[in-house]
Order: C-alpha cells, then structure tokens, then sequence
C-alpha cells in the first residue's frame, strides 16, 4: 500500500476509533454503576473491549480487528446464554455490535489495518451472528403453540341462550351474561378475507383543547329494534341504520362542566355503552316485589296484559302510541285485582328505551323509536345520580359502563377519580324502577347491610368501594355480579375500614330482588396495586367432572382468571394463596398471601436480563433503573424509593375483558404485560395544588401521608424497559383449565417516531375487548397499532385485518341486518392516555353481496 493510500485510509479510522472510544467510555461507566447495585459485569467488560479497540483502530492496528471479533463472539455467547434464541431479546444485545462489525469490514477501514487473520475472525464472529439470527427465526420462546377442541359434543342446542347473542346484539356484552359471543356463522374462518367495508360515519364528538387527559371513544354498539344504539365520548346517543350507517335520530343531554369552566380537568370522558328495555319482552310475565313498589307508586298503571295487547294494537296499526296513555288510566283501576302484573305509563308511552349515563352524572331513559327523553322515568326522563353521593370535583364521579337492565331494575354502578382524594363520593351500586326511575335498593359496601334507600338528607359512605366495569345478573338464579373496585386511595390503605377489606377487589353476588350480599369472594387482599376488578363478569353453563356448573368468571388485571360456581361463590378452578413479599410503607400494612387462581396468563417474574432497549445503551440504563428500584415480585408494596409493580395497573386484562364460546367451552383475550413503577411522595414534599387527574404521574392523594407518583416502566428512549411481547392473545379450553395457544399479537405501526406501512410484530398492548362468533371466528381492535383484527379462535391464527382511521379502543360487535348479511362494527375514537390518534368514527364491515 502506496503513502497516500494509507494517508486517506488514516481519518476513517480515526473517526471511527474516536465513536468506538465514546462509546465502550460509556459503557464501562455504566456498566461500573451496575456492578455496584448488584448487576451484570458484562457491559464493563464489553466497555472495556470496545474502547480498546477504539484506541486500536485510531492506531491502525490490526489487532483492532482480532479483539473486536472476541467482543463480538463473547457477546454472542453471553446473549444465548441470557435470552437463548429469543430473537427480540437478541436484538438489542448483537445487532449493533454486528452491524459495527461489519462496518470495519468495509474497505476504507479494512485495508490500512492489514490484518488478513484478524479480518477472517471477525468475518467469522459475523457470521455466527447470522447464523444464531436465522436459527431464532424458527423459536419463539413466549410462544404456546396449540388447537382448542370444540368441548360441547351434543351442538349448539345445549347453550344457554341466555348467554348467546343471535341476530340483534341487544346488550354490551351480547347478554346480561357477558360473554361477547354471537351465534352467527355467516363469516368463517375460510371467507373472512372477503370481508369488506360497507358503511362508514363519523359521530361529530371530538376531542378538542379542553378534553382532559384520559378522553375516549370505547362505545360498543347495540343493535336492536332494527337499529344500531351508539353513544359518544361526550354522552351523546344516536340510533343508525344498521345497514347503511345512516343517523336516524340524535340527542345531545348537553352535559355540565359541574361548575367548572371547562372539561380539562376531568380524569374520564367516556361512554363505553347505553342499555336497552323492551317492555313487549315482558309483557306475559309479572314483575318482583321490589319493583312493584316503584311501579304502584305512579297513578297510572295497567295491567301487563292489558299492556301487552295495547303495544301489539300500536305496532300493527301505527296508533300513535301517545293516545294510549289515557287508556292506562281506566286499567288502573283493575291493578287491585292483579297486583302482581301491573305496568306503569313509561312502558306504553315508551316501550322500548334506551338507557343512557352522562358524564355529569345523570341517567336518562330514551325513547329508543324516537330518541327523546321518556317522561313517566324520573322527573322529565332523567334521573338524578348526586342524589345522597354528597360533594365531588367537576367528573369525580359518574358512569363510564352502560347500565344492566333486567325485567324490573335498571342497575349501575359509578367511577370514582383515583387517588384524589381520602374524601371521594361512596361506590354505592343502586338499582332503579326500570319504569318509574325510583330507587329501589341500594347497596353501599360500607353498609352493606341497609339496603333501603336513604333519605334526602343522608349521604352514602364516603370512599367506600365503587364499581366502575360493567355489571352481570343471573335473572333465573335472582343474583347480580358486581366486580368491585377500591377504596381510594389505591396505594395506601392504612385508614381502610373493615368493610372496605372485606368487599375491595373482588366479587360480590347480591340478591337481584333486594340488594343484600349473597356472597363475596376476594381476589386481592388489601389492594395497594390498583388492581381492582376491570372487566364485567362472565357467565357460563361450564362443563365439569362434577357435572355441569353454573360459572362466574372474573378476568383481571393481576392476570388470573378466577373461575367460581356463580350460585354459591365457590372456587370451580383451585385457586391458592400465594406467599406475597412483606415490607409497606411505616403505618401500612401488607397481606401476607394474595389468592392465585391456576388458570392464569401471569407473566414470569422480571429479572434483570429481562431488560431491553433498541441499544446496548439503553438497555443498560434499564438495567440500572431496575436495581435501582424495589422489586420482589408480583405484589411488591409500593415504596419511597419506587417499586416495580408487575403486572402493572393497566393490567393483564382490563375493562374489554375477555369473550367466551360455550359451545366450544372456550375463551379468548388479549392480555398485556407493562410494568409500572410506584413511588411514593411524602406529604411535605408535595406542593398544594400539585398533582394531576391523569392516571400518570402525581396523584395527589389528599388527606393521605403520601401522594403517589405512577408511570410506565421506560427507557431513555420511551420503550418500556422490559422485553416483548408487551401483548398477546390467548385461546383457553375451560373445561381443562388450560391456556392451548399463546402468541404475540400486533406491531410497531403507529407507535413509531415516523409513519412506516409495516411495523415490527414485536406484539403490542391492546385496550379493548375481543367478540367471538359460532363460526369460530374471533374479532378484536384494541391494540397500539390501528387495526381490526380477525382470528381463528381453534389456533389463534390471524386471519383478516383491516386498517382504521384512528385508534380502536372498543370492543366490536356483530348482527344480521334486513338484508340477510352478517355486519361487524367497532367504534374507531381513539384513547387520550394510551396514545393512539384519536377519532370519531364507526365503521360497518360485511362480505360482499
């Protein structure tokens, strides 16, 4: 090699020693850092490598090759022996250091070295790269690969069509029973690719500057009365065609900012589903005792009878239903002779309604034919929900989930904002007249045994557990399912009554007819974790080796499936408690057990080779950020200097729940592994006023000796800290209690600094719930990535997905509409805290004519 040839090959080396330096300086001095919390020597040691080959390489000295090639190697070596061929975990530990590799390869930096054996071995250190790289192609270590059996052999007819949706989708869970599943098979696993868009609409209600932080659009429809029942994240309700999209009518309850100036203040903004009463549905049966008193309380009844030949006279002959009303006057006086079978104005003058929660806490029954306010319920068709809740900040309190609508009650519970407060309104579940609007029990867990309604001047217990998910009822077995949230706040619970650890974070059964407890089981012991009851209740007929069981199943954020006999409240699936690590906060307390069912989707322990980045760099600052924090495992308390909390709030699963085949006797569900740090902020370091009412960051806790700091477990680079998959879906045989499959599920797309067609199929967190069907095709569209998703529910396989205009976070639904075709619809609106691009849209899918 001539003088000048080397003299140019002298900066490319140079330049690239000088990076090689920076970057093994900064390694050695992190991973020296590491060492001293009790981490891995490797990234020293590597450190120490790279920037000797750095010096060597600003030298031109050949041996810059032969000890880059043993770092590269003795990194290859230390992954597998870490992560194995985990091909994402591989990633962040060899791909840049390969990549390096092959760049001093390269001519420019190659030739002046004159190194021909230190060329071959790095050659070769690639090339064992590649190799491990192609063969992690094949091993998928977080995969469960398998096929669920179809488990009821007799056929479909065995169901319980009580927890069966058909052609109408007539409640958010298809049923009262909740399992999102439909009877329809028009769409299959082997025509789902033909699946099309056929109706699109946008609603109108955007997010704009004044939306507060956790703004969504989580509206599952309901198709019903030969129309589609949407609501909006701003509590507006409107009827659709279910065929074309096409708004039939509109009402807006034009909702209070509760003397704020405007709704930025707000922890929710959202309407996740409306509720649906037919009077004609019950016109041949008689009503409870609880009801009836609500109903005689009106001066103008029918008898149910009477009624259900007035609603049949109306529909066949278009009568206008108003001239009615005076006829039920004159049937009044016939109510003596059947005091078990009357009916009040409301189901004449609206027989078939609509119930809708508003954000600022009002309940009002609809006319479902033509959207304006049914009169005879509550006073002017509303009911007043502050009613005896006390005081409350602007959205501290009301119903984000639908209501439950059986024969004789309208029933639901309320939000409560976490973390505010010691002084937040009571979690009181009350049921109304389903007619009338009259509050005719109420449970409040914090007197759990008065029932009776309170008078105007009391006011229910103050932070009592609420119930925030959608609720279930059993109206043959007379029982309701509440999935019970908190008392907050959720981080510290030294003041907590005794009702409050009796009926926080788990089930409680109440008796339709009166409200009293029926029985309670616990899934968390002194909740410090947020993990209270996300999801409605599930209800299924269960085959087991004792015979057929009627089953509850509670799906979780902690991430166990809870599985008990929904007539008595005892374990089906074994559950055990589990040792939890001990150690809260001075003046607080632990459980020393947590209830673990064996039917679970909870991810390993963390440890410290769980941690990831996109580098070498940022994976180690995670590695240091996670022995710089306390973590022993599932339920570690939360602490001053912060704990991982694994799985954290957001959940395993949260309010989409899961959805369940009971002809198949089999679930389905997304589920999510983020962890969360929780620190805790003592009292004279928080700042009056400071805080927010985002579920991120400070909470502020008042009245309370700690606020609380809450966030994702993230790295320099805003990935969570921990290795994917950070989302899978799951297919479950329940009568084994078994997960059969288990894979990643959705992409990098959308959650990119830069928009890309494709994303990396890392597998992604999903905040919406999945709809099966008897066909065996499964539908959901939650995750990060906009998509609509279509699965085989045997395997898991994906078979069909389309792209939305914004983020789907909702749980679709499906129906037959009056041309004979089976429709999807999801909701496109987007989340506010969960980040994806926010909408307005609903979107209609079938295949094509």
């Amino acid at each position: 090699m001539d003088e000048n040839t080397r003299a140019r090959g002298k900066w490319p080396a140079l330049l690239l020693g000088l990076l090689l330096i920076v970057a093994g300086l900064a390694l050695a001095v992190g991973g020296g850092k590491l060492i001293s919390l009790g981490g891995s020597a490797y990234y020293l040691i590597v450190g120490i490598g790279i920037t000797a080959t750095g010096i060597l390489l600003a030298m031109r000295r050949g041996a810059a090759l032969w000890l880059y090639a043993l770092v590269l190697i003795a990194t290859l070596l230390w992954a597998l022996w870490e992560v194995g061929l985990d091909w994402w975990q591989l990633v962040p530990r060899v791909a840049i250091l390969a990549l390096i590799g092959i760049i001093m390869l390269l001519p420019w930096w190659r030739k002046p070295l004159r190194s021909r054996g230190g060329s071959l071995a790095l050659t070769a250190s690639i090339a064992a790269a590649i190799v491990v790289a192609i063969a992690s192609q094949f091993d998928d270590p977080t995969t469960i690969g398998g096929t669920l059996a179809n488990n009821n052999t007799p056929g479909s007819e065995s169901v319980n069509p009580a927890q069966v949706a058909g052609d109408d989708w007539p409640a958010y869970g298809g049923t009262n029973a909740g399992t999102h599943y439909s009877s329809l098979s028009q769409i299959t696993p082997e025509n789902i690719g033909q699946l099309e868009e056929v109706w699109r609409i946008q609603t109108g209600d955007q997010a704009g500057p004044d939306a507060p932080p956790e703004i969504t659009n989580q509206n599952t429809p309901l198709k019903v009365n030969d129309s589609l029942y949407i609501c909006t994240s701003h509590s507006r309700a409107m009827a659709l065609s279910p065929e074309t999209g096409e708004t039939l009518w509109e009402f807006d309850p034009q909702i209070s900012t509760q003397g704020a100036d405007n709704f930025s203040g707000w922890a929710h903004m959202t309407c996740r589903g409306l509720a649906y009463y037919d009077a004609a549905n019950y016109a041949d049966s008689g009503t409870n005792d609880a009801s009836e008193a609500g109903a005689q309380s009106t001066s103008e009844n029918a008898t149910s009878a009477q009624a259900s030949e007035l609603f049949a006279d109306a529909s066949a002959f278009d009568i206008d239903i108003a001239l009615l009303s005076g006829l039920t006057e004159t049937a009044a006086d016939d109510a003596d002779n059947a005091p078990s079978a009357i009916i009040s104005q409301t189901d004449v003058m609206c027989p078939r309604r609509l119930y809708l929660p508003t954000a600022d806490a009002r309940l009002i029954a609809l006319n479902a034919d033509t959207g304006e306010p049914c009169e005879g319920f509550g006073v002017n068709g509303e009911v007043d929900l502050t009613r005896n809740i006390g005081s409350f900040d602007p959205g501290g309190y009301y119903s984000t989930s639908p209501a439950t609508v059986t024969e004789n009650l309208v029933i639901l519970g309320g939000h409560v904002t976490d973390n505010s407060s010691t002084d937040e309104p009571s979690g009181v579940i009350r049921a109304f007249d389903v007619r009338t609007g009259e509050l005719v029990w109420n449970w409040d867990s914090g007197n759990p045994e008065e029932t009776e309604p309170l008078a105007d001047n009391e006011t229910y217990t103050r932070n009592s557990p609420n119930v925030w998910a959608p609720i279930s009822v059993d109206e043959t077995l007379g029982l309701v399912y509440l999935p019970m949230g908190n008392a907050t706040p959720d981080q510290y619970g030294a003041d907590r009554t005794e009702n409050d650890e009796i009926y926080s974070a788990g089930l409680v059964a109440l008796e339709l007819e009166t409200g009293q407890v029926a029985w309670v089981y616990q899934f968390v012991h002194h909740d410090l974790w947020d993990m209270d009851m996300p999801a409605q209740p599930v209800l299924i007929d269960l085959a087991t080796s004792d015979g057929v069981q009627p089953a509850v199943i509670q799906p979780t954020k902690q991430g166990s499936l809870y599985v008990l006999n929904r007539e008595t409240g005892e374990a089906i699936v074994p559950i055990e408690e589990t040792p939890a690590p001990q150690g809260a906060i001075e003046g607080d307390w632990t459980a020393e057990t947590q209830p673990r069912s064996a039917l679970n989707l909870l991810p390993p322990p963390l440890t410290e080779r769980d941690m990831w980045g996109a580098s070498p760099f940022d994976q180690m600052m995670c590695r240091i950020q996670f022995n710089s924090l306390r973590y022993e495992g599932q339920y570690t308390p939360p602490s001053l200097e912060g704990s991982i909390i694994y799985p954290g709030n957001v959940g395993v699963m949260n309010w989409g729940g899961v959805t369940v085949d009971p002809e198949r006797q089999a679930l389905f569900t997304g589920a999510k592994y983020l962890a969360f740090i929780s620190r805790l902020i003592p009292r004279d370091e928080v700042e009056e006023g400071q805080g927010s009412a985002s579920e991120q960051g400070l909470q502020p806790n008042a009245g309370a000796p700690y606020a609380v700091e809450l966030g994702p477990l993230l790295s320099i680079f805003d990935l969570p800290c921990q290795a994917p998959p950070w989302g899978d879906v799951a297919g479950i045989d329940l009568q084994n209690a078994e997960v059969v499959w288990k894979h990643r599920n959705g992409t990098t797309r959308d959650s990119m600094p830069f928009d890309l067609p494709i994303g990396l199929p890392v597998g992604v967190p999903a905040l919406g719930g999945p709809l099966s069907t008897a066909s065996g095709v499964v539908f959901m569209s939650g995750t990060l990535d906009q998509y609509l998703r279509g699965y085989d529910i045997t395997t898991g396989e994906e078979l069909f997905k389309a792209r939305l205009p914004a983020g789907g976070q909702a749980t679709p639904m499906t129906y037959t509409g009056a041309d004979g075709r089976q429709y999807v619809v999801v909701t496109a609106g987007g989340h506010g805290t969960f980040g994806t691009k926010m909408g307005d849209y609903v979107i209609g899918y079938a295949l094509p004519e």
